[in-house]
Parts: C-alpha cells; sequence; structure tokens
C-alpha cells in the first residue's frame, strides 16, 4: 500500500469535515449530509484498487485458482 493513497484519504476526510462544519453553520442540514456520503463514496473509489490487490493476494497464497 503507498503512503500516497493516505495521505489522498486524510486530505478528503478534513475537507469534507470542514464543508461539513461550514454548511452545518448556515443551516443546511442536507447539504452537509450528501456533502459527507459524497466524500465517503470518492474515499470507496479510491480504495477499491487496494482491495482488489488484497483478494489476488489471498486466492494466491491459498491456491483458490
Amino acid at each position: 500500500m503507498e503512503i500516497d493513497l493516505i495521505f489522498k484519504v486524510a486530505g478528503i476526510g478534513i475537507i469534507v469535515a470542514i464543508l461539513n462544519l461550514v454548511l452545518k453553520r448556515a443551516e443546511r442540514e442536507e447539504q452537509a449530509m450528501l456533502t459527507t456520503l459524497a466524500g465517503l463514496i470518492v474515499v470507496l473509489m479510491l480504495i477499491i484498487g487496494e482491495i482488489e490487490t488484497l483478494f489476488e493476494t489471498v486466492k494466491t497464497v491459498f491456491g483458490l485458482w
């Protein structure tokens, strides 16, 4: 796993947290929730490649294919 991926996830988390805070203070709860959901989806899209690599490694180690 690359350290770059960890920094990307942390950066997205910080940005989403700030946006969430600003939107909640502006009394826009729905947009704050959607921003959080969008951040979660972006992070999941970033780590899906790592999850695929994990499953390939598990298949190789246990000889499933």
